[in-house]
């Protein structure tokens, strides 16, 4: 009983060491972000809001978010499509080839940003396309249709495999049973992926600087502020990015598990 106690403790003490490590110097940048000097050092001078009002003045910085917003959501809405036909054709079908195929689809996050992000140039370079604000959204789709594919694949793996016979020996065709009993059944997942893909493109740096062109994203701005000097809007768009970020995790996480214990209760 002992023995267990202290284990309890020291996994506890670990997990508070990691959260600590991680999120120390976020909660830091949103506690300067308030500070009056421009300096972040300690102890901390007035309570104010002039970096604030400073980014919302900023047309560069709206501009900046508009794009981030526009590629967040193109990047989700394709990210999920990819993913879930691709989870979906994992679940249905054996055919020659699939531990390949699933190894192909899986890669690209297991490849460095800087790689990721010299090749999508180079390649986007040889279409035209670089420096849009659409190389963006096909960038960061490749990026982050793993991980909607992941959450998908997880859904369906819950999924009695009888359903869709039963909707065959119904009368229903392939494309009602998608609509009618896949789609539904893995609703959790489909908005679980969006809110994920989206807060992973809101969220990227490294293929965004090499691809924007002009079109800037707020981390890329973040970068150019950060260049040659300490300027304290960083601490504030930094939180606003932080805050936006975590909302969609939070609201994946929420939506995922919430409908995932309510249809195991029913």
């Amino acid at each position: 009983m002992n023995s267990n106690r202290i284990l309890n403790i020291v996994l506890a003490a670990y997990v508070g060491a990691i959260f600590t490590f991680v999120f120390a110097p976020i909660l830091f940048s949103v506690i300067f972000s308030f500070n009056s000097q421009r300096f972040p050092t300690i102890p901390l001078g007035s309570f104010s809001t002039e970096w604030y009002v400073k980014i919302l003045n900023d047309p560069d910085i709206w501009q900046a978010a508009l794009n981030s917003l526009i590629v967040s959501s193109s990047t989700a809405v394709i990210a999920t499509i990819l993913g879930f036909c691709t989870a979906y054709s994992d679940f249905r079908y054996n055919f020659r080839f699939k531990g390949p195929y699933l190894a192909l689809i899986l890669l690209p996050p297991t490849i460095p940003l800087i790689i990721m992000a010299l090749a999508m140039l180079a390649w986007l370079s040889k279409l035209g396309m670089s420096g849009q604000l659409w190389s963006i959204v096909l960038a960061h789709s490749v990026l982050t249709a793993p991980f909607a594919m992941a959450i998908i694949r997880l859904r369906l793996n819950q999924m009695d495999p009888d359903l869709e016979s039963a909707s065959w020996n119904l009368g229903g065709s392939e494309w009602a049973t998608m609509r009618y009993v896949i789609i539904p059944f893995c609703k959790p997942a489909i908005i679980s992926g969006l809110c994920l893909a989206a807060a992973v493109s809101f969220d990227e740096f490294a293929v965004s600087w090499f691809v924007s062109g002009l079109n800037k994203t707020l981390p890329v701005v973040i970068l150019e502020i950060v260049q040659g000097n300490i300027d304290p809007q960083v601490n504030a768009i930094g939180t606003f990015v932080f805050l936006i970020s975590m909302s969609l995790v939070i609201l994946a996480q929420i939506f995922f598990f919430y409908r995932q214990m309510k249809s195991t209760n029913t």
